[in-house]
């Protein structure tokens, strides 16, 4: 039996080198796929997340005459005259450049960002072929899950965040803007850029030495708390996304690290892969919050309408009782483990959560489809949801944190860590106004109502109609 694990083991972990050196050879665009699935402890083998975890900032460099070459071009003068120390070899090298440490005449410790040369031929070749992929898929899709998605938009997304990527002077901007909206946490911590060595393809910023967040043992050694700082991961993420509209795109662990100023720091690096959220899909998301924090499926459908998620045809009351169901059932799931976790004390986070047997699984479906089958048939059939191309990225950039969270903490759970966040949005935001605000728009809501039945009869008789409507 041993040997069998052993021979499974050795073959894994061949695979899983074939594949990541499969992908450095297909470039820059594919090893930032392999990034991606670096982080899924929870969905591939160990020796696959072993392999792909190089990829985060341990791609293969570029040549050192090439790199000096770039940066005698781009700062007019070769790096030893420019710098008071300079090396030559690269500390990091990521699918899009390489970093070197050197010293500004001044004194200060920098790392020097520079740009693998011809990326933007290789992006050209690389994207029209995912292109071709996108309009394909657009075709095959069957959509049988109720959502629209438009696989070409998706694609347009990616390719412009790819090829602004490309431009580091948009990168210090990000830099800078990201640094000021965390001005106020201390617990964020955004490298400084130095603009008169900086150009669209050479980057210098401050030298922000940290541990990858994903890496337990050294976290564990320096006596930082990982559930903490699992946590901290996601809250910047609910601030950046909520309160900012404006995200880091690409938090693999190679851009996120943690040093042990304050109890433990986050650290990002590489803006250029950054989304930006819209003010009306921003707000649409605090009311998908707050909706799903009252438990109110109708405030929930009218967050998604806002968001452009949700498509106001067909039958809404399926779509309602569906959306009831599963907040009814996310709200029991809380409870549960919320219930082990005070049974099981300080045991709950050493193991990955129990998945359920092949019985259990199709119990548990037969059990949804009992309940709200038909509705789910009803919101297929009328396809009521979109897949915006703006949240791809915001979907990318979860999935890859829950990865990150799930490698910190085996029990970790972003609806368990979001759940107090929006309670705190909602009882915490403004507790000066908040009362107030409640009861002000509760009298506008009526005052409207008053005037749209003017002709219709009392408020009392419009209540009992959406009671009726409940009800049914």
């Amino acid at each position: 039996q041993q040997a069998v694990t052993a021979a499974a083991a050795a073959a894994a972990a061949a695979a899983a080198v074939w594949l990541r050196e499969g992908l450095v050879r297909l470039g820059p665009t594919f090893i930032k796929i392999g990034q991606q699935f670096s982080t899924r402890v929870d969905v591939l083998s160990p020796e696959f997340v072993k392999e792909l975890e190089k990829l985060q900032d341990n791609v293969p460099p570029f040549e050192t005459a090439t790199a000096l070459r770039i940066l005698e071009d781009n700062l007019g003068a070769p790096p030893g005259e420019v710098f008071a120390e300079f090396n030559e070899q690269p500390i990091a090298a990521a699918s899009l450049g390489q970093v070197h440490l050197a010293r500004l005449r001044s004194g200060e410790r920098v790392v020097v960002k520079v740009q693998r040369p011809g990326l933007k031929d290789l992006f050209d070749i690389d994207l029209k072929n995912i292109r071709a992929l996108a309009v394909w898929l657009q075709k095959v899709d069957p959509k049988t899950d109720g959502a629209a998605r438009d696989w070409v938009a998706i694609y347009d997304e990616c390719s412009r965040i790819l090829y602004q990527e490309i431009d580091y002077t948009l990168e210090g901007r990000n830099a800078d803007k990201f640094r000021e909206n965390f001005a106020n946490l201390d617990w964020v911590k955004v490298p400084a850029v130095y603009w008169d060595y900086s150009t669209p393809e050479v980057l210098v910023l401050e030298y922000c030495p940290g541990t990858k967040i994903n890496d337990g043992p050294a976290l564990d050694v320096q006596g930082l708390d990982r559930q903490r700082l699992a946590r901290l991961a996601v809250e910047s993420y609910l601030q950046q996304i909520l309160n900012h509209g404006f995200f880091h795109a690409d938090p693999h662990p190679g851009n996120v690290a943690v040093d042990a100023v304050g109890g433990g720091r986050l650290i990002y690096y590489d803006f250029g892969m950054m989304g930006s959220i819209p003010g009306g899909v921003r707000g649409g998301l605090m009311e998908l919050f707050y909706g799903v924090y009252e438990r109110d499926a109708d405030r929930c459908l009218d967050a998604l309408i806002t968001m452009g998620v949700l498509v106001p045809t067909g039958d809404r009351l399926a779509v309602r009782r569906t959306a009831q169901f599963f907040l009814n059932s996310f709200q029991e799931r809380l409870g549960q483990q919320k219930a082990e976790r005070a049974a099981k004390g300080e045991d709950y986070n050493k193991d990955f959560k129990k998945q359920r047997s092949k019985d259990e699984a199709k119990e548990r479906r037969k059990a949804i489809l009992s309940t709200i089958g038909e509705d789910l048939l009803l919101a297929a059939n009328d396809q009521p949801f979109r897949f915006p191309a703006t949240f791809t990225f915001v979907v990318r950039s979860f999935t890859v944190l829950d990865g990150i969270g799930k490698s910190l903490d085996p029990r970790f759970d972003i609806s368990e860590i979001a759940a107090p966040y929006a309670r705190n949005l909602l009882l915490e935001g403004q507790p000066q106004f908040a009362a107030l605000q409640k009861d002000f728009s509760k009298r506008w809501a009526n005052q409207n109502r008053a005037v749209k039945n003017l002709f219709r009869g009392p408020n009392q008789i419009e209540d009992i109609a959406g009671t009726m409507q409940r009800l049914e």
